[in-house]
């Protein structure tokens, strides 16, 4: 009867642990498509000015140097969108970041 408990544990716990494993896998891939999607955005949205080719072109450079696909590009004044994906194990997944300059801060009044 004991090695029938040991043996039933034993599977449960492997289950167990493949199931960590793959949500792991997940997570990962989750984070570097949003690193690479942030990073890219960035990267665009510093030379908007340049144009949407220059932008898209830095946009580019730098997913690929993230080991992701930019998946599509698209600047509007100086405001960069970005989507790109990040392959890892089975999973890919899609991420989309925006960025723009900063706002000016606001003066704080003398008191």
């Amino acid at each position: 009867m004991a090695t029938v408990w040991v043996a039933v544990t034993t599977v449960t716990l492997c289950a167990v642990f493949a199931l960590v494993l793959e949500l792991g896998q997940a997570v990962i891939a989750r984070h570097r498509a949003g690193g690479a999607a942030d990073l890219a955005a960035l990267a665009a949205a510093d030379r908007a000015l340049e144009g949407p080719e220059a932008a898209c072109g830095a946009a580019l450079k730098v997913a690929l140097a993230q080991k992701a696909v930019l998946v599509r590009c698209a600047v509007h004044g100086e405001i960069a969108d970005v989507v790109a994906r990040s392959d890892f194990g089975r999973y890919s997944p899609t991420v989309r970041a925006r960025a723009a300059p900063p706002e000016e801060p606001l003066r704080k009044s003398p008191s």
